[in-house]
């Protein structure tokens, strides 16, 4: 009976692929139990998936899934845990900036009755100022939208058990923001902090708008409040322009010379509304296109090939 399952989406890794799993081996071998490391190739379009192939025929634990295209990160971790059979499942990227090191941390953790334990982030070595911050303002800003308590400064890295995973599995959403969902879910919670290290090798593949893609999704996914602020602002334009028709009237009648009155103004005005209106239309829309995106009820994903899990099939 499996007891540890590794899940590791991969995406144009081939660099890193040979250090991760090197780093990766004596940790498993140390394990109370059977494990298995869960490959996911998300589309790769390098050798990522001829060096898993190599992977698996060397170490029959290494088992691999392969997608007919790409479908993105949080797409793979769901994937992941769709087949994984371990009691507890780890989540970690490939870059190496989740050291594996720290996954004894985790399994201690969970052996004292934790059924999530995420890794918090305290430091993060060398990335620049603009993403520390959008990082640290997007954290602040989810908490302030939604109703439930996600930690801040912490990433996919964690460690979940068993009942946590059949649960997240049984979620149709096709949208998912996994660190958001596992707070939802509720249960006994805690951080383990580290020092969150430099890409091993290779380029980002986290850019700014796929950031950006996933914040809005995980804030759409966990919140109505946008909708809230939606209506708010059109109450305000209301009442702006309730003001503003009062005061070029008292203008018009009472202060001829003023210079406000005129076509300045009500460009003003009509570009203000315009603004709003679009923000609203803007934000419906995003929720339009998530309903859209469930009433098709498509497949999460497709397989092209799927090694190591007969058993699954």
């Amino acid at each position: 009976m499996i007891k540890y399952s590794l899940i590791i989406p991969i995406y144009n890794e081939e660099e890193n692929i040979a250090e991760l799993y090197n780093r990766l081996k004596p940790i498993i071998d140390s394990l109370d139990g059977e494990s298995e490391l869960v490959l996911i190739d998300d589309g790769s379009k390098d050798n990522s998936l001829k060096l898993m192939l190599e992977l698996h025929q060397k170490d029959s634990r290494v088992k691999y899934l392969s997608f007919a295209r790409n479908f993105g990160h949080q797409t793979a971790v769901t994937a992941g845990l769709n087949f994984a059979q371990g009691q507890a499942i780890i989540i970690l990227d490939a870059d190496l900036q989740d050291p594996p090191e720290l996954i004894p941390e985790l399994i201690e953790k969970w052996k004292e009755g934790y059924h999530v334990v995420y890794a918090q982030r305290i430091s993060r070595k060398q990335e620049g100022w603009f993403k520390r911050l959008t990082a640290y303002v997007f954290y602040r800003i989810l908490n302030r939208l939604t109703n439930i308590n996600i930690p801040t400064d912490t990433g996919d890295f964690c460690l979940m058990s068993r009942q946590i995973v059949d649960i997240l599995n049984s979620m149709p959403e096709t949208n998912r923001y996994i660190r958001g969902l596992r707070a939802w879910v509720g249960f006994p919670q805690i951080a383990v902090k580290f020092h969150r290290d430099i890409r091993f090798a290779g380029d980002v593949k986290y850019t700014f708008i796929k950031s950006l893609r996933l914040a809005i999704d995980g804030i759409l996914s966990l919140s109505k409040k946008p909708l809230r602020i939606a209506t708010y602002l059109g109450l305000m334009a209301a009442f702006l322009s309730l003001l503003m028709m009062f005061l070029v009237l008292y203008w018009r009648l009472f202060q001829h010379s003023n210079s406000l009155v005129g076509y300045a103004i009500i460009a003003c005005a009509i570009f203000f509304l315009g603004a709003v209106q679009l923000i609203c239309l803007g934000i419906l829309g995003e929720y339009i296109g998530r309903i859209y995106d469930e009433v098709k009820q498509r497949p999460k994903y497709t397989l092209k090939e799927v090694v190591g899990f007969e058993n699954k099939l």
